[in-house]
Protein backbone atom coordinates (compact mmCIF):
# COMPACT_ATOMS: atom_id res chain seq x y z
CA UNK A 1 0.00 0.00 0.00
CA UNK A 2 1.38 4.01 -0.91
CA UNK A 3 2.18 6.04 1.71
CA UNK A 4 -0.62 8.34 0.01
CA UNK A 5 -2.89 5.48 0.23
CA UNK A 6 -2.43 4.45 4.06
CA UNK A 7 -2.64 8.51 4.90
CA UNK A 8 -6.04 8.79 3.50
CA UNK A 9 -7.57 5.76 5.21
CA UNK A 10 -6.06 7.39 8.49
CA UNK A 11 -7.54 10.45 7.71
CA UNK A 12 -10.88 9.19 6.81
CA UNK A 13 -11.01 7.06 10.19
CA UNK A 14 -10.25 9.96 11.87
CA UNK A 15 -12.53 12.14 10.52
CA UNK A 16 -15.41 9.30 10.94
CA UNK A 17 -14.32 9.35 14.33
CA UNK A 18 -15.00 12.29 15.43
CA UNK A 19 -18.08 12.36 13.81
CA UNK A 20 -19.20 9.64 15.82
CA UNK A 21 -18.38 11.80 18.45
CA UNK A 22 -20.17 15.18 17.06
CA UNK A 23 -23.20 12.67 16.66
CA UNK A 24 -23.25 11.51 19.87
CA UNK A 25 -22.62 14.86 21.23
CA UNK A 26 -26.18 16.21 19.40
CA UNK A 27 -27.59 13.70 19.75
CA UNK A 28 -27.49 13.41 23.68
CA UNK A 29 -28.14 17.52 23.70
CA UNK A 30 -31.75 16.77 21.39
CA UNK A 31 -32.33 13.39 23.50
CA UNK A 32 -31.50 16.04 27.11
CA UNK A 33 -31.54 13.16 29.34
CA UNK A 34 -31.55 15.13 32.49
CA UNK A 35 -32.65 12.70 34.56
CA UNK A 36 -29.94 10.32 33.55
CA UNK A 37 -27.28 13.19 34.68
CA UNK A 38 -25.42 11.41 37.64
CA UNK A 39 -25.43 8.04 35.61
CA UNK A 40 -24.04 9.36 33.03
CA UNK A 41 -21.90 11.23 35.02
CA UNK A 42 -20.50 7.87 36.51
CA UNK A 43 -19.65 6.98 33.05
CA UNK A 44 -17.54 9.76 32.50
CA UNK A 45 -15.81 9.08 35.37
CA UNK A 46 -15.57 5.39 33.96
CA UNK A 47 -14.32 6.29 30.46
CA UNK A 48 -11.78 8.73 31.92
CA UNK A 49 -10.01 5.73 34.47
CA UNK A 50 -10.10 3.37 31.40
CA UNK A 51 -8.64 6.42 29.02
CA UNK A 52 -5.85 7.17 31.73
CA UNK A 53 -4.93 3.74 32.06
CA UNK A 54 -4.51 3.05 29.13
CA UNK A 55 -2.48 6.38 28.41
CA UNK A 56 -0.56 5.88 31.44
CA UNK A 57 0.21 1.78 30.12
CA UNK A 58 1.05 2.56 26.64
CA UNK A 59 4.39 4.46 27.03
CA UNK A 60 5.66 1.85 29.26
CA UNK A 61 4.88 -0.82 26.48
CA UNK A 62 7.12 1.80 24.30
CA UNK A 63 9.61 1.39 26.62
CA UNK A 64 9.94 -2.15 26.66
CA UNK A 65 9.34 -2.67 23.01
CA UNK A 66 12.41 -0.25 22.43
CA UNK A 67 14.57 -3.18 23.61
CA UNK A 68 13.29 -5.25 21.44
CA UNK A 69 15.16 -6.27 18.38
CA UNK A 70 13.13 -5.49 15.65
CA UNK A 71 11.42 -8.56 13.74
CA UNK A 72 11.91 -10.28 17.12
CA UNK A 73 8.85 -12.03 18.52
CA UNK A 74 8.95 -9.75 21.43
CA UNK A 75 9.07 -7.14 19.09
CA UNK A 76 5.96 -8.58 17.35
CA UNK A 77 4.38 -8.99 20.69
CA UNK A 78 4.41 -5.56 21.83
CA UNK A 79 2.80 -4.43 18.61
CA UNK A 80 -0.11 -6.83 18.63
CA UNK A 81 -0.02 -5.01 22.55
CA UNK A 82 -0.39 -1.85 21.33
CA UNK A 83 -2.05 -2.06 18.67
CA UNK A 84 -4.90 -3.34 20.88
CA UNK A 85 -4.56 -1.54 23.71
CA UNK A 86 -4.94 1.81 21.51
CA UNK A 87 -8.11 0.53 19.60
CA UNK A 88 -10.15 -1.70 22.21
CA UNK A 89 -9.56 0.66 25.16
CA UNK A 90 -7.75 3.87 24.10
CA UNK A 91 -9.61 5.14 21.35
CA UNK A 92 -13.35 4.48 22.56
CA UNK A 93 -12.41 5.26 26.04
CA UNK A 94 -10.92 9.06 24.83
CA UNK A 95 -14.43 9.13 22.70
CA UNK A 96 -16.86 8.23 25.65
CA UNK A 97 -14.57 10.81 27.74
CA UNK A 98 -15.47 13.58 25.50
CA UNK A 99 -18.94 12.56 24.03
CA UNK A 100 -20.04 12.31 28.00
CA UNK A 101 -17.98 15.23 29.29
CA UNK A 102 -19.28 17.40 26.50
CA UNK A 103 -22.59 17.07 27.65
CA UNK A 104 -22.52 17.03 31.49
CA UNK A 105 -21.09 20.23 30.46
CA UNK A 106 -24.04 21.66 28.45
CA UNK A 107 -26.94 19.94 30.65
CA UNK A 108 -24.57 21.30 34.02
CA UNK A 109 -24.44 25.09 32.20
CA UNK A 110 -20.77 24.86 32.66
CA UNK A 111 -19.93 26.27 29.48
CA UNK A 112 -19.53 30.05 31.11
CA UNK A 113 -16.69 28.89 33.78
CA UNK A 114 -13.60 29.69 33.89
CA UNK A 115 -12.45 26.76 35.38
CA UNK A 116 -13.97 24.62 32.68
CA UNK A 117 -11.80 26.40 30.01
CA UNK A 118 -9.00 25.54 31.62
CA UNK A 119 -10.10 22.01 31.97
CA UNK A 120 -11.13 22.29 28.23
CA UNK A 121 -7.51 23.64 27.69
CA UNK A 122 -6.08 20.34 28.91
CA UNK A 123 -8.34 17.56 27.63
CA UNK A 124 -7.21 19.43 24.64
CA UNK A 125 -3.71 18.96 25.33
CA UNK A 126 -4.46 15.42 26.77
CA UNK A 127 -5.93 14.31 23.23
CA UNK A 128 -2.92 15.52 21.58
CA UNK A 129 -1.05 13.53 23.40
CA UNK A 130 -3.00 10.67 22.46
CA UNK A 131 -2.50 11.35 18.55
CA UNK A 132 1.61 11.77 19.30
CA UNK A 133 1.16 8.27 21.15
CA UNK A 134 -1.04 6.99 18.18
CA UNK A 135 1.26 8.10 15.85
CA UNK A 136 4.08 5.95 18.27
CA UNK A 137 2.26 2.74 17.69
CA UNK A 138 2.50 3.40 13.92
CA UNK A 139 6.02 4.19 13.87
CA UNK A 140 6.81 0.61 16.20
CA UNK A 141 4.48 -1.30 13.61
CA UNK A 142 6.57 0.13 10.48
CA UNK A 143 9.98 -0.68 12.73
CA UNK A 144 11.00 2.40 12.31
CA UNK A 145 11.11 4.10 15.96
CA UNK A 146 13.68 6.42 16.28
CA UNK A 147 12.87 7.63 19.89
CA UNK A 148 14.84 6.03 23.34
CA UNK A 149 13.29 4.38 26.35
CA UNK A 150 14.39 7.10 27.75
CA UNK A 151 11.93 9.52 25.74
CA UNK A 152 9.64 7.21 26.33
CA UNK A 153 9.77 7.43 30.07
CA UNK A 154 9.61 10.82 30.07
CA UNK A 155 6.48 10.54 27.89
CA UNK A 156 4.89 8.48 30.57
CA UNK A 157 4.48 11.03 33.36
CA UNK A 158 2.94 13.95 30.60
CA UNK A 159 -0.70 12.16 30.75
CA UNK A 160 -0.30 12.38 34.72
CA UNK A 161 0.84 15.90 35.14
CA UNK A 162 -2.71 16.79 32.38
CA UNK A 163 -4.40 14.65 34.79
CA UNK A 164 -3.45 16.73 38.17
CA UNK A 165 -4.33 19.65 36.51
CA UNK A 166 -7.82 18.09 35.26
CA UNK A 167 -8.56 16.90 38.20
CA UNK A 168 -8.22 19.97 40.32
CA UNK A 169 -9.96 22.17 38.00
CA UNK A 170 -12.85 19.58 38.62
CA UNK A 171 -13.12 19.63 42.39
CA UNK A 172 -11.67 23.18 43.65
CA UNK A 173 -12.75 25.19 40.36
CA UNK A 174 -10.85 27.94 41.29
CA UNK A 175 -12.13 30.36 39.06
Amino acid sequence: MAAGDDRTKRTIRAAVGLAVVVALVLVLVAWNPSGLYLWFKALHVIAIIAWMAGMLYLPRLFVYHCDAPVGSPQSETFKVMERRLLRAIINPAMAATWVLGLWLAWDGGWFSSGWLHAKLALVIAMSAVHGMFVGYVRAFAEDRNTHTQRFFRIMNEVPTLLMIGIVILVIVKPF
